[in-house]
Formats: C-alpha cells, sequence, structure tokens
C-alpha cells in the first residue's frame, strides 16, 4: 500500500534534477569554455605559457560549470557526503599531478 512516504520521496527526487533553463545554460557555458582555449590555440595568440594557464583556468572553470549545472552540486541536501568525497578525490588528484611533476623534473639522472 503506497503510502505518504513513497510519493513523498518521489517529490523529492524530481526536485533534485534541473530545470531546462540551467542545463541549456550549463551547455552554452560549456560550449564557449571548449571553444575559447581552441580559438586561442589555433590561432596562435599567447606564447606557450600563458596559452596553458588559460587552457587550465578554462578547464577549471568547465570542471566548476559540470558540478554545479548537471551534477546538482548546489541543491544537495545535508549531511554533504558527495561534496566530501569530490574534495577527497580533488586532494588525491593533485597529489598524483604534484607527484608525477616532481618525479619528472627530478628524475633527470645524468
Amino acid at each position: 500500500m503506497g503510502g505518504p512516504n513513497t510519493h513523498g520521496h518521489g517529490h523529492d527526487e524530481h526536485e533534485s534534477h534541473g530545470s531546462l533553463k540551467s542545463y541549456v545554460i550549463g551547455f552554452v557555458l560549456s560550449i564557449v569554455l571548449t571553444i575559447l582555449p581552441l580559438v586561442v590555440v589555433l590561432n596562435d595568440m599567447m606564447d606557450r605559457t600563458p596559452t596553458l594557464i588559460f587552457i587550465m583556468i578554462m578547464a577549471i572553470l568547465q570542471f566548476l560549470v559540470q558540478l554545479f549545472f548537471f551534477m546538482h552540486l548546489r541543491e544537495e541536501k545535508k549531511p554533504r557526503f558527495n561534496v566530501m568525497a569530490l574534495i577527497f578525490g580533488v586532494v588525491i588528484l593533485i597529489t598524483i599531478i604534484a607527484g608525477s611533476i616532481w618525479i619528472m623534473t627530478y628524475n633527470s639522472v645524468g
């Protein structure tokens, strides 16, 4: 017998999904954040180091757009286990990248 809890649970799940407007905004931002670095690289608009920095900034912005517009990170209810898992994943990612760069830089034994 479907009591009020089954309807309430379905209603909560429906509220966690984004609207068409948020999906369109996220999609447009994703396209723009993909095209900008491509244009900069193909037209040779900057030197190598500023280009790499620009690409990294666009990648971080793209990551944030994906989190907020498609994964609905801002719409979660407490406790925020997904946020804690995300932070843990980012810490591991940064550790792996920094360690790889460290090894590649200082491992050149002549």
